[in-house]
């Protein structure tokens, strides 16, 4: 009899931590369907703010135009290109492979930034 309840506890134990390992894979599926990072940038007073970040593969970027002027978002390698942007517009671009990617603002070719990717 001693013997059975043994068993019996045992195989409770096991049951337990099998549900608990699907409880920890249930999470990790869930962590890995999350949503990718959004990264803001803001153009304001003929600048990018930060002018310089950097971000994780996968990473979005958004850049949101808050000058009373248009500006534009271009990389120097061609790699992205918004659109005139008017005041309130974003653009945003995902940047999946790691590198360095320079950009400025067609309109204003002073205004430069850099987004990092690792």
């Amino acid at each position: 009899m001693r013997r059975s309840v043994s068993i019996v506890v045992l195989l409770a134990a096991m049951a337990m931590g099998i549900a608990g390992l699907g409880g920890r894979a249930g999470n990790f599926a869930a962590n890995a369907q999350q949503k990718p990072d959004t990264v803001e940038v803001k153009i304001d007073n003929f600048s990018f703010g930060p002018a310089e970040l950097t971000v994780a593969a996968g990473t979005t970027v958004t850049w949101t135009n808050r000058d009373d002027i248009p500006h534009t978002v271009v990389s120097t390698d061609k790699v992205f290109k918004s659109k005139v942007l008017d005041t309130d517009e974003k653009f945003s671009y995902t940047f999946t492979q790691a590198g360095s990617f320079p950009y400025f603002c067609s309109i204003h070719p002073k205004m430069t930034g850099k987004v990092v990717v690792k």
